[in-house]
């Protein structure tokens, strides 16, 4: 698809309408203002623990696109119109309560946790160090601190958040608003889509989900927590679009 501008601003730059991903019914993602897409692979250091974000293969930047949200596209991760085929049932069943609302909290010396199992996409940064659940509880240690801000600010989903004590400040990482097809290099199975910097997500019914800057959507079409990302792709088996 060619990339066409929505009209030139002053000395010829471009100006692109406000970025946003709506959910269309039953279909595909549909997102517009130019959002770059690439790959977000999760790699693992030397204990098989998920450490570190690489950044992967980079798609021509395109003005609009449609990614699939059934999970049988042969043009994944575009839709292709397979969901037609197959019937596919894409009712979002998400809560429209802000996460503060739905989040548990967990109290440490110097951080505060919150945490929203719901919203998890088995990313597994969370895992690495004695777990960032036991790392805010031990976060008066400088060392532990450090640990369980850098593994909230990994977390693709943003189950988790961690908050400076006394302030109440959110401790997030500066994201750019930009898309990431989640990639696990150790097992080379496609997580979810990684939606960063603070993009709105708009419903089939054209509500807005509360805005936040990190979120995950679900692609392989079987969440239980439409649209966003609940871990069911782990628990899926692979099957080729036709089957």
């Amino acid at each position: 698809m060619e990339k066409k501008p929505d009209e030139e601003g002053p000395a010829g730059k471009v100006v692109h309408e406000p970025p946003k991903i709506e959910v269309s019914r039953n279909g595909p993602y549909l997102v517009t203002g130019g959002v770059p897409l690439a790959e977000g692979i999760i790699a693992n250091d030397e204990q098989g623990y998920s450490h570190h974000w690489r950044k992967g293969p980079v798609y021509p930047l395109r003005e609009s696109y449609a990614l699939c949200r059934c999970g049988r596209s042969v043009s994944k991760p575009f839709c292709d119109g397979y969901h037609e085929k197959t019937g596919f049932d894409g009712t979002e069943t998400a809560s429209r309560d802000p996460y503060i609302a739905r989040a548990e909290k967990i109290e440490g010396p110097d951080l505060t946790l919150t945490d929203y199992p719901d919203l998890c996409a088995s990313a597994k940064f969370c895992d690495r160090a004695g777990g960032i659940w036991n790392l805010t509880r031990q976060s008066e240690d400088p060392a532990a601190r450090k640990i369980a801000i850098t593994e909230s600010e990994n977390c693709p989903s943003g189950r988790l958040v961690t908050w400076e004590k006394g302030t109440g400040t959110a401790l997030e990482p500066e994201l750019l608003r930009s898309i990431r097809l989640v990639e696990y290099s150790a097992t080379g199975m496609p997580g979810p889509i990684w939606v960063r910097g603070g993009i709105p997500v708009i419903s089939a019914s054209g509500e807005a989900y509360e805005v936040r800057n990190r979120q995950t959507l679900c692609r392989c079409g079987r969440s239980e927590n439409k649209p966003f990302c609940d871990s069911s792709h782990l628990d899926a088996a692979e099957k080729t679009p036709g089957e």
